[in-house]
Protein backbone atom coordinates (compact mmCIF):
# COMPACT_ATOMS: atom_id res chain seq x y z
CA UNK A 1 0.00 0.00 0.00
CA UNK A 2 1.55 3.31 -0.71
CA UNK A 3 0.44 6.96 -0.16
CA UNK A 4 0.43 9.43 -3.30
CA UNK A 5 2.45 6.73 -4.70
CA UNK A 6 5.11 7.64 -2.80
CA UNK A 7 6.16 5.01 -0.62
CA UNK A 8 4.58 2.65 2.11
CA UNK A 9 1.74 3.95 3.83
CA UNK A 10 2.54 5.53 7.32
CA UNK A 11 0.79 4.51 10.48
CA UNK A 12 -0.66 8.05 12.20
CA UNK A 13 0.85 8.24 15.33
CA UNK A 14 -0.46 11.19 16.23
CA UNK A 15 -1.38 11.64 19.68
CA UNK A 16 -4.91 11.52 21.45
CA UNK A 17 -4.39 11.36 25.21
CA UNK A 18 -1.79 12.43 27.47
CA UNK A 19 -2.13 10.89 31.34
CA UNK A 20 0.04 12.57 33.88
CA UNK A 21 0.05 11.27 37.48
CA UNK A 22 2.05 12.32 40.28
CA UNK A 23 3.63 9.41 42.47
CA UNK A 24 5.19 8.81 46.09
CA UNK A 25 7.53 6.00 46.30
CA UNK A 26 9.41 5.06 49.66
CA UNK A 27 12.91 6.55 50.47
CA UNK A 28 15.32 5.13 52.97
CA UNK A 29 17.31 7.77 55.13
CA UNK A 30 19.69 8.96 53.52
CA UNK A 31 21.89 11.96 54.29
CA UNK A 32 23.30 14.65 52.28
CA UNK A 33 24.48 18.15 53.41
CA UNK A 34 21.20 18.81 53.73
CA UNK A 35 20.28 16.66 56.08
CA UNK A 36 18.22 13.53 55.53
CA UNK A 37 15.94 12.17 52.73
CA UNK A 38 12.15 12.79 53.19
CA UNK A 39 10.69 9.43 53.28
CA UNK A 40 9.39 9.52 50.01
CA UNK A 41 10.36 10.68 47.05
CA UNK A 42 8.09 12.13 44.62
CA UNK A 43 7.90 11.45 40.53
CA UNK A 44 5.13 11.99 37.51
CA UNK A 45 4.40 9.43 35.26
CA UNK A 46 3.41 10.60 31.88
CA UNK A 47 1.66 8.20 29.31
CA UNK A 48 0.71 9.40 25.61
CA UNK A 49 -1.66 7.25 23.85
CA UNK A 50 -2.24 7.40 20.64
CA UNK A 51 -6.58 6.50 18.87
CA UNK A 52 -5.69 2.85 18.27
CA UNK A 53 -3.95 2.25 21.82
CA UNK A 54 -0.14 2.54 21.43
CA UNK A 55 1.41 4.21 24.57
CA UNK A 56 4.41 6.06 25.67
CA UNK A 57 5.78 5.99 28.66
CA UNK A 58 7.96 9.13 30.16
CA UNK A 59 9.13 10.03 33.73
CA UNK A 60 9.95 13.01 35.37
CA UNK A 61 10.96 14.74 38.80
CA UNK A 62 7.19 15.01 40.94
CA UNK A 63 5.81 18.14 43.01
CA UNK A 64 3.05 19.90 42.43
CA UNK A 65 4.43 22.63 40.15
CA UNK A 66 5.94 20.36 37.87
CA UNK A 67 3.01 18.13 37.49
CA UNK A 68 0.95 21.86 36.92
CA UNK A 69 3.59 22.42 33.83
CA UNK A 70 3.17 19.21 32.36
CA UNK A 71 -0.61 19.24 32.00
CA UNK A 72 -0.51 22.43 30.65
CA UNK A 73 1.82 20.88 28.26
CA UNK A 74 -0.36 18.51 27.14
CA UNK A 75 -2.27 21.63 25.06
CA UNK A 76 0.61 21.20 22.68
CA UNK A 77 1.05 17.78 22.90
CA UNK A 78 -2.54 16.28 22.17
CA UNK A 79 -2.48 15.87 18.57
CA UNK A 80 1.52 16.30 17.86
CA UNK A 81 3.16 13.74 16.17
CA UNK A 82 5.43 12.16 18.94
CA UNK A 83 8.30 12.10 15.07
CA UNK A 84 8.31 15.76 15.56
CA UNK A 85 10.03 16.56 18.54
CA UNK A 86 11.87 19.56 17.67
CA UNK A 87 8.22 21.15 16.77
CA UNK A 88 6.86 19.94 20.39
CA UNK A 89 10.32 21.44 22.17
CA UNK A 90 9.50 24.79 20.97
CA UNK A 91 6.30 24.74 21.71
CA UNK A 92 6.87 23.63 25.24
CA UNK A 93 9.16 26.42 25.57
CA UNK A 94 12.17 26.59 28.38
CA UNK A 95 11.19 23.98 30.71
CA UNK A 96 13.27 20.95 29.88
CA UNK A 97 12.58 18.73 32.41
CA UNK A 98 8.80 18.73 31.28
CA UNK A 99 10.33 18.51 27.79
CA UNK A 100 12.24 15.43 28.62
CA UNK A 101 9.54 13.71 30.01
CA UNK A 102 7.20 14.27 26.95
CA UNK A 103 10.33 13.58 24.84
CA UNK A 104 10.51 10.25 25.99
CA UNK A 105 7.53 8.91 26.05
CA UNK A 106 7.24 9.97 22.29
CA UNK A 107 10.43 8.09 21.83
CA UNK A 108 8.83 5.53 23.18
CA UNK A 109 5.79 5.48 21.26
CA UNK A 110 7.85 5.52 17.79
CA UNK A 111 9.91 2.59 19.15
CA UNK A 112 7.03 0.54 19.80
CA UNK A 113 5.75 1.89 16.48
CA UNK A 114 9.05 0.73 14.52
CA UNK A 115 9.66 -2.31 16.42
CA UNK A 116 13.05 -0.41 17.28
CA UNK A 117 14.54 0.07 20.70
CA UNK A 118 15.17 3.59 21.90
CA UNK A 119 18.84 3.27 21.47
CA UNK A 120 18.26 2.69 18.38
CA UNK A 121 16.08 6.04 17.73
CA UNK A 122 19.51 7.76 19.23
CA UNK A 123 21.91 6.49 16.99
CA UNK A 124 22.20 2.59 18.00
CA UNK A 125 24.45 0.74 20.52
CA UNK A 126 28.06 1.61 21.11
CA UNK A 127 28.02 -0.58 24.00
CA UNK A 128 25.88 -3.62 25.23
CA UNK A 129 26.58 -3.55 28.67
CA UNK A 130 25.94 -0.19 30.57
CA UNK A 131 27.95 0.08 33.56
CA UNK A 132 27.13 1.85 36.78
CA UNK A 133 28.68 3.20 40.23
CA UNK A 134 27.59 2.26 43.21
CA UNK A 135 26.16 5.31 44.85
CA UNK A 136 27.29 5.20 48.93
CA UNK A 137 25.50 7.52 51.32
CA UNK A 138 26.46 7.93 54.96
CA UNK A 139 23.04 6.50 56.55
CA UNK A 140 20.53 6.34 59.41
CA UNK A 141 18.91 3.42 60.54
CA UNK A 142 15.75 3.09 58.46
CA UNK A 143 12.88 0.67 57.44
CA UNK A 144 15.23 -1.68 55.03
CA UNK A 145 17.82 -4.12 55.10
CA UNK A 146 21.00 -1.85 54.26
CA UNK A 147 21.05 -0.75 58.14
CA UNK A 148 22.51 2.14 59.66
CA UNK A 149 26.31 3.87 57.93
CA UNK A 150 27.32 6.60 60.13
CA UNK A 151 30.96 6.86 60.21
CA UNK A 152 33.87 5.65 57.85
CA UNK A 153 33.94 1.75 58.62
CA UNK A 154 30.38 1.22 58.45
CA UNK A 155 30.48 3.18 55.09
CA UNK A 156 32.52 0.38 53.74
CA UNK A 157 30.57 -2.24 54.91
CA UNK A 158 27.76 -0.75 52.56
CA UNK A 159 30.02 -0.83 50.06
CA UNK A 160 30.87 -4.28 50.23
CA UNK A 161 27.08 -4.89 49.81
CA UNK A 162 26.99 -3.13 46.44
CA UNK A 163 29.60 -5.03 45.39
CA UNK A 164 28.97 -8.43 46.37
CA UNK A 165 25.21 -7.61 45.31
CA UNK A 166 25.61 -6.04 42.18
CA UNK A 167 29.56 -7.06 41.32
CA UNK A 168 29.75 -3.02 41.46
CA UNK A 169 33.49 -1.92 41.37
CA UNK A 170 32.78 2.06 40.74
CA UNK A 171 32.64 4.02 44.11
CA UNK A 172 30.93 6.89 44.83
CA UNK A 173 30.71 9.01 48.02
CA UNK A 174 27.92 10.90 48.94
CA UNK A 175 29.87 13.73 50.91
CA UNK A 176 29.26 16.94 52.73
CA UNK A 177 27.58 15.10 55.99
CA UNK A 178 30.44 14.30 58.43
CA UNK A 179 33.66 15.80 58.83
CA UNK A 180 35.56 16.37 55.69
CA UNK A 181 38.60 14.64 57.32
CA UNK A 182 36.52 11.38 58.39
CA UNK A 183 35.10 11.59 54.59
CA UNK A 184 38.69 11.50 53.37
CA UNK A 185 39.39 8.54 56.15
CA UNK A 186 36.50 6.46 54.33
CA UNK A 187 37.71 7.16 50.87
CA UNK A 188 41.33 5.63 51.66
CA UNK A 189 39.45 2.68 53.69
CA UNK A 190 37.75 2.54 50.21
CA UNK A 191 40.69 2.44 48.37
CA UNK A 192 42.20 0.00 50.95
CA UNK A 193 39.62 -2.45 51.07
CA UNK A 194 39.01 -2.78 47.20
CA UNK A 195 42.15 -2.11 45.71
CA UNK A 196 44.21 0.21 42.75
CA UNK A 197 41.81 -0.94 40.03
CA UNK A 198 38.48 -0.09 41.69
CA UNK A 199 37.26 3.44 40.61
CA UNK A 200 36.38 6.43 43.46
CA UNK A 201 34.22 9.53 43.69
CA UNK A 202 33.87 11.75 46.05
CA UNK A 203 30.47 14.71 46.00
CA UNK A 204 29.34 16.89 48.62
CA UNK A 205 27.06 18.96 46.87
CA UNK A 206 29.16 22.07 47.01
CA UNK A 207 29.22 21.87 50.46
CA UNK A 208 33.05 23.13 50.90
CA UNK A 209 34.96 26.21 50.86
CA UNK A 210 37.25 27.14 47.68
CA UNK A 211 39.99 26.40 50.74
CA UNK A 212 38.47 23.57 52.55
CA UNK A 213 38.05 21.62 48.90
CA UNK A 214 41.94 22.24 48.15
CA UNK A 215 42.92 20.49 51.25
CA UNK A 216 40.56 17.67 50.71
CA UNK A 217 41.95 17.00 47.50
CA UNK A 218 45.89 17.27 48.68
CA UNK A 219 44.83 14.53 51.27
CA UNK A 220 43.44 12.82 48.57
CA UNK A 221 45.88 12.95 45.85
CA UNK A 222 47.14 10.05 46.59
CA UNK A 223 44.05 7.69 46.09
CA UNK A 224 43.64 8.25 42.59
CA UNK A 225 40.43 9.35 42.62
CA UNK A 226 38.42 8.92 38.85
CA UNK A 227 36.77 12.50 39.74
CA UNK A 228 36.14 15.06 42.81
CA UNK A 229 32.64 16.52 42.17
CA UNK A 230 31.39 19.80 42.69
CA UNK A 231 33.27 19.91 46.08
CA UNK A 232 32.59 24.25 45.90
CA UNK A 233 29.78 26.07 44.43
CA UNK A 234 30.34 28.31 41.32
CA UNK A 235 32.07 27.67 38.02
CA UNK A 236 34.58 30.63 39.68
CA UNK A 237 34.90 28.68 42.98
CA UNK A 238 35.18 25.35 40.59
CA UNK A 239 37.93 26.83 38.42
CA UNK A 240 40.00 28.27 41.61
CA UNK A 241 39.98 24.54 42.80
CA UNK A 242 40.68 23.20 39.22
CA UNK A 243 43.69 25.45 39.15
CA UNK A 244 45.40 24.05 42.32
CA UNK A 245 44.51 19.96 41.76
CA UNK A 246 45.64 17.29 39.70
CA UNK A 247 42.49 15.47 40.36
CA UNK A 248 39.74 15.78 37.63
CA UNK A 249 36.62 18.13 38.87
CA UNK A 250 33.15 17.27 38.13
CA UNK A 251 29.34 18.47 37.72
CA UNK A 252 25.84 18.32 37.92
CA UNK A 253 25.48 21.31 39.51
CA UNK A 254 27.58 24.45 38.13
CA UNK A 255 27.11 23.27 34.01
CA UNK A 256 23.64 22.19 33.84
CA UNK A 257 22.69 23.40 30.79
CA UNK A 258 24.53 24.69 27.47
CA UNK A 259 24.54 27.99 28.22
CA UNK A 260 26.66 26.96 30.93
CA UNK A 261 29.43 25.50 28.49
CA UNK A 262 31.02 28.44 26.75
CA UNK A 263 32.30 29.90 30.69
CA UNK A 264 32.99 26.69 32.06
CA UNK A 265 35.31 25.99 29.65
CA UNK A 266 37.19 29.02 29.58
CA UNK A 267 37.74 29.35 32.84
CA UNK A 268 38.99 25.86 33.79
CA UNK A 269 36.11 24.61 36.04
CA UNK A 270 35.22 21.11 35.01
CA UNK A 271 36.68 18.21 33.37
CA UNK A 272 33.98 15.79 33.36
CA UNK A 273 30.18 16.97 32.73
CA UNK A 274 27.87 14.76 34.66
CA UNK A 275 24.44 15.19 32.75
CA UNK A 276 21.06 14.47 33.12
CA UNK A 277 19.07 13.63 30.23
CA UNK A 278 15.83 14.95 32.33
CA UNK A 279 17.86 18.72 33.22
CA UNK A 280 19.41 18.61 30.06
CA UNK A 281 16.45 18.74 27.64
CA UNK A 282 15.63 15.20 26.73
CA UNK A 283 17.44 11.65 25.42
CA UNK A 284 18.06 13.83 22.02
CA UNK A 285 19.62 16.99 23.99
CA UNK A 286 21.71 14.47 26.42
CA UNK A 287 22.94 13.32 23.20
CA UNK A 288 23.93 16.47 21.94
CA UNK A 289 25.92 17.17 25.20
CA UNK A 290 28.16 14.12 24.06
CA UNK A 291 29.55 15.96 21.13
CA UNK A 292 30.04 19.11 23.24
CA UNK A 293 31.89 16.92 25.78
CA UNK A 294 33.83 15.28 22.98
CA UNK A 295 34.62 18.34 21.35
CA UNK A 296 36.31 19.85 24.40
CA UNK A 297 37.68 17.21 25.64
CA UNK A 298 35.60 16.90 28.66
CA UNK A 299 34.99 13.27 29.97
CA UNK A 300 30.93 12.80 30.35
CA UNK A 301 28.72 10.44 32.46
CA UNK A 302 25.15 10.07 33.94
CA UNK A 303 23.91 12.44 37.19
CA UNK A 304 20.99 10.54 39.18
CA UNK A 305 18.42 11.25 41.36
CA UNK A 306 16.05 9.31 43.22
CA UNK A 307 13.97 7.98 40.43
CA UNK A 308 11.87 4.97 38.76
CA UNK A 309 11.80 2.26 36.25
CA UNK A 310 11.00 4.22 33.49
CA UNK A 311 14.10 7.00 34.00
CA UNK A 312 16.40 4.24 34.93
CA UNK A 313 15.30 2.70 31.24
CA UNK A 314 16.09 5.97 29.42
CA UNK A 315 19.18 6.45 30.91
CA UNK A 316 20.30 2.68 30.05
CA UNK A 317 19.44 3.51 26.40
CA UNK A 318 21.26 6.57 26.46
CA UNK A 319 24.18 4.94 28.06
CA UNK A 320 24.38 2.00 25.26
CA UNK A 321 24.14 5.12 22.48
CA UNK A 322 26.32 8.02 23.36
CA UNK A 323 29.97 6.93 22.57
CA UNK A 324 31.89 8.85 24.87
CA UNK A 325 29.77 8.18 27.73
CA UNK A 326 32.65 6.08 29.28
CA UNK A 327 32.62 7.07 33.01
CA UNK A 328 29.74 4.50 35.01
CA UNK A 329 26.75 6.16 35.35
CA UNK A 330 25.28 7.34 39.24
CA UNK A 331 22.43 5.58 39.54
CA UNK A 332 19.75 5.57 42.96
CA UNK A 333 17.79 2.49 41.66
CA UNK A 334 19.46 0.16 44.31
CA UNK A 335 18.25 2.30 46.86
CA UNK A 336 14.44 2.58 45.44
CA UNK A 337 12.17 -0.54 47.34
CA UNK A 338 9.49 -0.53 45.04
CA UNK A 339 8.76 0.76 41.40
CA UNK A 340 5.81 1.31 39.17
CA UNK A 341 7.24 -0.92 36.00
CA UNK A 342 6.53 -4.69 35.35
CA UNK A 343 9.90 -5.43 33.88
CA UNK A 344 12.40 -5.31 36.59
CA UNK A 345 13.87 -8.30 35.57
CA UNK A 346 15.37 -6.16 33.26
CA UNK A 347 17.44 -4.57 35.44
CA UNK A 348 19.70 -7.08 36.66
CA UNK A 349 23.09 -5.87 37.51
CA UNK A 350 25.66 -8.36 36.33
CA UNK A 351 29.85 -7.62 37.70
CA UNK A 352 28.28 -3.77 37.70
CA UNK A 353 26.32 -3.53 34.73
CA UNK A 354 23.01 -4.11 32.92
CA UNK A 355 23.01 -5.52 29.16
CA UNK A 356 20.38 -3.79 27.25
CA UNK A 357 17.44 -5.66 25.73
CA UNK A 358 15.92 -5.69 22.17
CA UNK A 359 12.44 -5.15 22.62
CA UNK A 360 10.92 -2.18 20.89
CA UNK A 361 10.77 1.66 22.97
CA UNK A 362 11.91 1.50 25.78
CA UNK A 363 10.99 -1.27 26.97
CA UNK A 364 9.18 -1.65 29.78
CA UNK A 365 5.80 -1.25 31.07
CA UNK A 366 3.66 -0.11 34.02
CA UNK A 367 2.13 -2.27 36.64
CA UNK A 368 -0.92 -1.02 37.10
CA UNK A 369 -1.73 -1.82 40.43
CA UNK A 370 1.86 -0.82 42.00
CA UNK A 371 0.87 2.64 39.54
CA UNK A 372 -2.19 2.94 41.71
CA UNK A 373 -0.66 2.31 45.24
CA UNK A 374 2.16 5.09 44.45
CA UNK A 375 -0.40 7.75 43.43
CA UNK A 376 -2.83 6.92 46.31
CA UNK A 377 0.31 7.49 48.26
CA UNK A 378 0.90 10.99 47.09
CA UNK A 379 -2.60 11.81 47.40
CA UNK A 380 -1.98 11.05 51.20
CA UNK A 381 1.34 12.50 51.41
CA UNK A 382 1.50 15.43 54.35
CA UNK A 383 2.98 16.00 57.66
CA UNK A 384 2.38 12.01 58.06
CA UNK A 385 4.82 11.52 55.61
CA UNK A 386 7.37 14.36 56.60
CA UNK A 387 10.87 13.37 58.23
CA UNK A 388 12.59 16.01 60.22
CA UNK A 389 15.33 17.03 57.13
CA UNK A 390 17.99 18.27 59.70
CA UNK A 391 16.73 17.06 63.62
CA UNK A 392 18.70 13.62 62.96
CA UNK A 393 21.65 15.59 61.88
CA UNK A 394 21.54 18.21 65.09
CA UNK A 395 21.37 15.39 67.11
CA UNK A 396 24.28 13.88 66.22
CA UNK A 397 25.96 17.60 66.24
CA UNK A 398 24.79 20.81 68.03
CA UNK A 399 26.43 22.65 65.77
CA UNK A 400 24.83 21.57 62.69
CA UNK A 401 23.29 24.26 60.07
CA UNK A 402 21.82 22.91 57.26
CA UNK A 403 23.17 24.31 53.59
CA UNK A 404 26.00 26.28 55.49
CA UNK A 405 29.10 24.29 55.52
CA UNK A 406 31.22 24.68 59.23
CA UNK A 407 34.42 23.94 57.92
Amino acid sequence: MSLNGHGPERRDLRIAEMIVTPVACPDPPLLNHHGVHEPTFLRAIVRLRTADGLEGLGEGPGGGLFVQELRAAAKHVIGADPYQLERLRVLIGRTPRVFSAVESACLDLVGKATGRPVYELLGGPVRRRVPFAAYLFYKEEGDDDWGAALDPESLVRQAERFHERYGMTVFKLKAGVLDPWEECATMRLLRERFGPKAGLRIDPNAAWSVETSLRVAERLRDLDLEYLEDPTAGIEGMAEVAKRTPIPLSTNMCVTSFSHVASAYRAGAVQVVLGDHHGWGGLTAFRELGVVCKTLHWGLSQHSNSHLGISFAAMIHAGAAIPNLIYASDTHYPWNPADIVNETERFTFRDGAIEIWDAPGLGVTIDEDKLAAAAEAYERRGSSLARDDVGAMRERNPDFLPLIPKW
